[in-house]
């Protein structure tokens, strides 16, 4: 039997992603030699960004795994080295990145971006609560505030105090109720201070929160974004471009055609559409009589818009807001009420949309098929 080529690898290699950088690591140039023996053996060097990556098992298993299906393989060898800085400079060049990742991303499996476009639609709670449900739906989150002028995710989960720093310099985030990761530039300021920075500031904060933060094994990472369509987007699209956005809008058309220009901002960056979830779409009164005060079915409308699902309709409800001013997400206080069963079926849909494997492997285009369409360091308290 013949003996496989180096670019008959090389090409099976292309399915093999780094899980921060999203990217093939032959794209990214981290393939560092390919040597096939006489005897079917192929060993393939590749080349780290950082020693100490907490994933080398999962390349070399994926590695073994893309090359050993090609005929006349017998055995694969994995081994590993770092890239020099010459290297990592080029590469950072390539990505339009100040710096390269280390590590602290390479263990969440899903980035799911809350979004909105406007302010007052209850994004954050959404964000809270869907990370206590998945939490509690035993899929390991986290919540990150990129809200960093009008953050109110520490309140909302009930956690509010300075992050410690590991012995690898990684801000550790807070542990809320339910084993939620929490991080957000609250931990980091005076209690109810106003936050004015400008964009680049902005750009540096969410990169240090998602790349200096040790946030470990999780399913899921929730970002809970600032109103607006401009910044945040471009920011995610270079740090995390298979990062998927989740839109929440009320019912009332106003609410809908901003969440509309965030959506089509997110498109225009090639990031994923998962779903709208509609809040507030209505109130039911204790005799069962039913309100439609911010309208109805603006949440549908907008799905039918962008052909993506409508994953959740949220009902306006005063234990919803009590709770999340307490502290404590109603999705794991009363299951049972109606907000919660809502919010608890948006976060089974997002579950449903979503890969539950770390994304090392990724199915390599066919060749001729056409491409998918698509500050300031911040002040730690040493440990």
């Amino acid at each position: 039997m013949p003996l496989p080529s180096q670019d008959q690898i090389t090409e099976k290699l292309r399915a093999v992603i780094d899980p921060e950088l999203r990217r093939s690591i032959v794209e990214l140039g981290m393939v560092r030699s390919i040597e096939v023996k006489e005897d079917g053996r192929v060993e393939v060097v590749v080349s780290l960004t950082t020693a100490g990556c907490p994933i080398r098992s999962h390349f070399e298993q994926a590695v073994a795994q893309q090359v050993s299906e090609l005929d006349g393989v017998t055995s694969v060898a994995v081994d590993f080295d770092v890239l020099s800085d010459e290297e990592k400079g080029d590469l950072q060049q390539t990505l339009g990145r100040g710096k390269l990742p280390e590590g602290a991303l390479a263990q969440v499996k899903n980035v799911i971006c809350v979004a909105s476009g406007k302010g007052g639609v209850g994004k954050s709670t959404m964000t809270a609560n869907l990370a206590a449900a998945l939490s509690a739906e035993g899929h390991p989150a986290g919540a990150l505030d990129c809200d960093v002028y009008g953050y109110s995710i520490p309140r909302m989960l009930g956690v509010n105090r300075k992050p410690e720093v590991n012995a690898e310099r990684k801000i550790l985030p807070l542990e809320a109720a339910g084993g939620v990761k929490v991080m957000s530039i609250g931990f980091f300021v005076e209690e109810n201070s106003a936050v004015v920075w400008r964009g680049p500031m902005l750009h540096k904060a969410i990169q240090q929160f998602l790349e200096d933060v040790a946030w470990g094994e999780l399913e899921y990472l929730l970002l809970d974004l600032p109103p607006g369509t401009g910044d945040v987007a471009m920011t995610l699209s270079q740090l995390l471009p298979q990062a998927k956005f989740a839109i929440v809008t009320t019912p009332q058309p106003a609410a809908q055609s901003v969440a509309k220009r965030a959506a089509e901002m997110a498109l225009k960056f090639d990031l994923e559409l998962l779903g709208v979830i509609e809040n507030m779409s209505g109130f039911t009164t204790p005799d069962g009589e039913r309100f439609t005060i911010f309208g109805e079915g603006g949440g549908q409308r907008l799905a039918d818009e962008l052909d993506i699902p409508l994953l959740g309709k949220v009902p306006l409800s005063e234990p919803l807001r009590e709770h999340a001013d307490n502290g404590s997400p109603l999705v794991t206080a009363a299951p049972d009420s109606p907000a919660s069963q809502a919010i608890r079926q948006a976060a089974r849909g997002i579950v449903a949309a979503t890969p539950q494997e770390l994304p090392v492997l990724q199915a390599a285009p066919a060749a001729a098929e056409a491409p998918p369409i698509g500050g300031t360091p911040l002040p730690v308290v040493q440990g």
